[in-house]
């Protein structure tokens, strides 16, 4: 019986985490039209991050470091064989993965809910959005992106993939932003 409860708590939460997704696309819409109303979220101090990370931290994210520029962190908040694995991912300042595309044949993708601190998001070919806690980033299968932290703010967000058919995750170059990073 357990067990049963235990699986519609996280059913339940998992399709309050996509009906977040899907109200969030037209938030994160309002942030690549350059809206104007974006507060400064900027945590520079690690120890006061903290304190606002909700979902933890977690530890040094080493299987995917060759795939970062600087260090990054997983906390995961779900089992790897749950019906839709979460993380909560950190970034410390300065630190964002590479380009890369979650492939599908059918559904796939990727949705990252920000949590704490300021980063970015960019689709390749088009500008960068910055990130602040409770925008919600919709991601299309196939699409060649890359996320992390602005270069003066820790940043975290809780990221998922959609499920789909034939899914596979290709990781491409690193992300060389003069605009954003001083590399």
């Amino acid at each position: 019986m357990t067990t049963v409860k235990t699986w519609k708590k996280k059913i339940a939460a998992a399709a309050a985490v996509l009906m977040l997704a899907c109200m969030g696309s037209a938030v994160c819409l309002a942030a690549e039209k350059g809206s104007d109303n974006m507060e400064n979220y900027k945590v520079s101090d690690k120890k006061q991050f903290e304190t606002i990370n909700v979902f933890g931290t977690g530890s040094p994210n080493t299987g995917y470091a060759k795939y970062f520029i600087g260090s990054s962190f997983l906390n995961p908040l779900t089992g790897k064989n749950d019906p839709l694995p979460m993380s909560n991912v950190t970034f410390e300042p300065g630190c964002r993965n590479n380009w890369h595309i979650h492939h599908a044949e059918t559904g796939g993708g990727q949705v990252l809910i920000c949590t704490a601190g300021e980063g970015w998001y960019q689709e390749w070919g088009k500008e960068p959005i910055k990130l602040k806690p409770g925008m919600v980033v919709e991601i299309p299968a196939n699409v060649k992106h890359w996320h992390g932290a602005a270069a003066d703010s820790w940043f975290s967000h809780i990221a998922f993939e959609i499920p789909g058919t034939k899914t596979s995750n290709e990781w491409l170059e690193e992300v060389h932003d003069p605009k954003l990073y001083k590399d």
